[in-house]
C-alpha cells in the first residue's frame, strides 16, 4: 500500500503557517513577560497605592518551594526570605526536594525578622525547612504508628473489624510521628514546572498555590502582588 503524501505546496503552506503561529506565540509570551516586568517594577516603587498596607491577617504561614537546582543560588535564597520578613510573614515554611536549602541555610537563620507588628514590638519569623525525604519518612512513619495503633485495639476488644481511618486520625498520626504541621495558607513555587515537587501533600488540602517562575527573575513586586491576589480571595469550606 503507497503510502501517503501531500503536495509539496501544501507541505509549504502548512510549515509556513506554524512557524507564523509559533513567531506569534513568542511575541505574545515577550510582551506578558516584559508586561509582568514593568507592573512589578511600579509596585516595587511603591506607586500603586492598592498594594501598599497589605492586610496579611488571612496570611498565618507562608510556604516556599525552590526547585532544588536553583535553591543552590544560596544568596537569591536569602535575598528572598529577607523581603518575605520586610512585607511581615510570621511563620514560612521553605522546601525544596533534594534538601539543598537545609544543607546550606540550617543554623544560618538568626538575621531573619518579621515586620513591626506594633509601635514597639518586634517578632522573628519562625522558619521550617523541608525536603522530599521528611514527605517520605513521615509517610512511612504516619503507617507504622497506625499498624501499631490498629494492632494494639485489636489485642485489646474481643471482635474484629476492619479499620476505618478518618482525616483526623491521619493527622494526629502524622503529628504523633513528629511530621505535622500547619497548612500553608499560601505556597509560592518558584522552578522551572507548574508542580509542588514533592511538598507534602497533606499539609496543602486547603492552599492556594502560585507559580512564581524562576527564582532568577524573582521580583519583590511579583511578591507583593501575590500577597495582595491572595488577601482578595475568599475561601468556603465544607462541612
Amino acid at each position: 500500500m503507497q503510502s501517503f503524501r501531500l503536495p509539496w505546496f501544501v507541505r509549504l503552506v502548512l510549515r509556513q503557517c506554524w512557524l507564523l503561529f509559533h513567531l506569534l506565540f513568542s511575541i505574545y509570551q515577550f510582551g506578558s513577560h516584559f508586561l509582568q516586568v514593568i507592573e512589578s517594577y511600579i509596585i516595587s516603587l511603591g506607586l500603586l497605592q492598592s498594594y501598599q498596607n497589605l492586610q496579611l491577617h488571612n496570611l498565618r504561614h507562608l510556604a516556599i518551594v525552590v526547585d532544588s537546582e536553583e535553591a543552590r543560588n544560596t544568596l537569591m535564597v536569602k535575598e528572598l526570605l529577607h523581603w518575605v520578613s520586610k512585607i511581615g510573614v510570621n511563620y514560612l515554611t521553605l522546601y525544596d526536594m533534594e534538601g539543598v536549602l537545609k544543607k546550606s541555610l540550617d543554623g544560618d537563620l538568626s538575621n531573619f525578622a518579621s515586620g513591626m507588628t506594633s509601635a514597639s514590638q518586634q517578632n522573628r519569623m519562625i522558619i521550617e525547612l523541608l525536603s522530599f525525604a521528611d514527605s517520605k519518612a513521615g509517610v512511612a512513619k504516619a503507617a507504622s504508628f497506625l499498624c501499631s495503633k490498629y494492632q494494639n485495639d485489636e489485642l485489646a476488644s474481643s471482635s474484629k473489624k476492619e479499620p476505618a481511618l478518618t482525616e483526623s486520625e491521619i493527622d494526629d498520626a502524622l503529628n504523633a510521628v513528629g511530621c505535622g504541621g500547619p497548612d500553608p495558607d499560601l505556597l509560592l513555587i518558584y522552578g522551572p514546572v507548574r508542580c509542588h515537587l514533592g511538598f507534602p501533600a497533606w499539609r496543602i488540602r486547603y492552599t492556594e498555590i502560585i507559580h512564581m517562575g524562576s527564582l532568577k527573575s524573582m521580583k519583590y513586586g511579583a511578591i507583593l502582588k501575590a500577597f495582595y491576589e491572595y488577601s482578595k480571595k475568599q475561601q468556603n469550606y465544607g462541612n
